[in-house]
């Protein structure tokens, strides 16, 4: 990075942080974006060039891993089986999260209590999950050569695919770890794997 993009990294997490710390405090509802903008001593226009909401601010994690599902995917060789180039991206995400900064990973053990605590971020965290995959059902669908909006099978690609890594997110411990979570998200796609018959996605 370069001295500027430094700087908005810098920005970009210092919002993160203190929005996160604000939201397990006094409630998601309760914090408005001034409240966030004040504490990182920002204006709410400042803010608005990071994030286009407060939503999306709480919904973060979702970009990331896509961008990182969506760089891993376009890497794969054309000829490889749809579903093991989606589990390729399913680990890329997983290995992110083993070799992320302590920093990190304290914001995203405080994502998740904040979505145990909030059911609504909950729905809304979902709802974003299900435009990433659509993202992903149109490149395997590309790579497969058909019409994303007429086949079925690239759809039920996706969907094994992508709920690897939501039964791994959803450890049912809620004092659990990152190193558990990853440890049961790599476990789920290993599941996955064995599971299904090879060839089943052609």
């Amino acid at each position: 990075m370069g001295l500027r993009e430094r700087k908005k990294e810098k920005t970009r997490l210092a919002i993160l942080d203190v929005a996160l710390d604000l939201f397990l405090e006094q409630g998601y509802e309760s914090t408005t974006v001034e409240q966030i903008a004040g504490a990182v001593e920002i204006s709410p226009r400042t803010f608005f060039r990071y994030f286009t909401s407060k939503d999306h601010l709480a919904l973060w994690h979702h970009d990331h891993g896509e961008e990182i599902m969506l760089e891993t995917l376009a890497s794969r060789p054309e000829d490889e089986s749809p579903f093991t180039s989606l589990m390729h991206a399913m680990r890329a995400v997983v290995g992110d999260l083993e070799g992320s900064t302590p920093e990190d990973r304290a914001r995203f053990l405080k994502l998740r209590r904040l979505m145990e605590d909030h059911p609504r971020l909950v729905g809304m965290s979902v709802a974003r999950g299900a435009a990433t995959e659509r993202r992903l059902i149109e490149v395997i669908a590309a790579r497969r050569g058909v019409d994303p909006d007429e086949d079925l099978l690239t759809p039920l690609i996706v969907a094994f695919a992508a709920c690897t890594l939501r039964v791994g997110f959803e450890c049912p411990r809620r004092d659990s770890g990152l190193p558990e979570i990853t440890q049961r998200m790599a476990e789920t796609i290993e599941l996955a794997e064995r599971s299904l018959r090879p060839g089943w996605d052609r």
